[in-house]
């Protein structure tokens, strides 16, 4: 491919799109052994080193099992994300001044929410083990949003979409944080003299731990409604919140219950993420500045 020709593939709209698609692709197999040690703990109550000699004595073979969903989902995840941001920043200015970097984040987050919405409530229905016997199965779960018999509207807001509102605040709130910070915090590390790729892996996972650790009492409640089916379950959104504050016993604190393990994670997944994405734009030569460029020097009067 002519020098030319790559810098026209590099510039155009589809490069952020494979770009985030590749960063999620590869930093989700990178952690997924620590994923499923994590679901062994969550599972079995058991300690790190029981889990992981579990995994061990079963074998490399059955170790991949479930390796493709949270794949494909995180994959799809990177490609909205890093491409939406990418083509709503340069609808704004494309200058990548903080307001339009933190404008495009939330968008980004907006379309990634609308998209992945339902794949997140019929997860979250799937993991609540008190509805195991009602909906054993993925099937199961779209024969009853279907069921809903108040047309198109009532399947989508109470089965499908059901808490979207929190989702998209949620996703919006994360992403334009996430947008607007990681990159002069990759610079300002990068003035203190650390290895090239070390800036990016830092900066993704204190954005990361720092975002994880601010909405993860948001995601809880997401969590609890999204796991609400039927009209009968169905409580309004203070309800709702009043409901996850009793079973946290009144406390804060009690909110994170099973979050530092989760936040760690995400801390780690987000830093591996971002250090191939900006590996992966200089290596593509699409390497941008951060900062808006300085307006043009008017010429000196000789």
């Amino acid at each position: 491919m002519k020098e030319e020709e790559k810098r026209e593939w590099n510039s155009g709209p589809g490069h952020s799109f494979w770009v985030g698609a590749a960063s999620n692709f590869f930093s989700t197999l990178a952690t997924f052994p620590l994923h499923k040690t994590m679901f062994r703990q969550q599972l079995h109550a058991s300690s790190i080193r029981e889990a992981g000699l579990q995994l061990c004595q079963e074998g490399l073979r059955q170790f991949g099992r479930g390796l493709l969903p949270p794949l494909l989902a995180k994959t799809l995840q990177g490609t909205l994300m890093y491409g939406t941001y990418d083509a709503f920043l340069r609808a704004l200015s494309g200058r990548r001044s903080l307001g339009d970097r933190a404008a495009a984040g939330v968008l980004a987050g907006f379309s990634e929410g609308l998209v992945l919405s339902p794949f997140e409530r019929v997860q979250n229905v799937l993991q609540d083990r008190r509805k195991v016997l009602r909906f054993p199965t993925t099937r199961s779960i779209l024969r009853e949003f279907n069921s809903y018999g108040g047309g198109a509207r009532e399947r989508l807001a109470l089965g499908y979409y059901r808490g979207l509102g929190l989702i998209l605040l949620r996703n919006g709130l994360g992403s334009g944080l996430y947008f607007s910070s990681k990159d002069p915090l990759r610079d300002r590390l990068c003035e203190r003299g650390l290895p090239a790729w070390l800036p990016s892996l830092l900066s993704g996972c204190i954005n990361g731990t720092a975002i994880s650790f601010l909405l993860y009492p948001l995601g809880v409640l997401i969590t609890n409604v999204q796991a609400q089916v039927g009209r009968q379950e169905t409580l309004g959104l203070g309800a709702a919140m009043a409901a996850v504050w009793r079973t946290r016993g009144g406390r804060v604190a009690l909110l994170y219950r099973g979050g530092s393990l989760l936040i760690l994670r995400s801390g780690l997944t987000w830093g591996l993420t971002t250090a191939i994405h900006d590996f992966l734009q200089e290596a593509t030569g699409r390497d941008l500045p951060s900062h808006p460029p300085p307006p043009p020097q008017a010429p000196a009067v000789p």
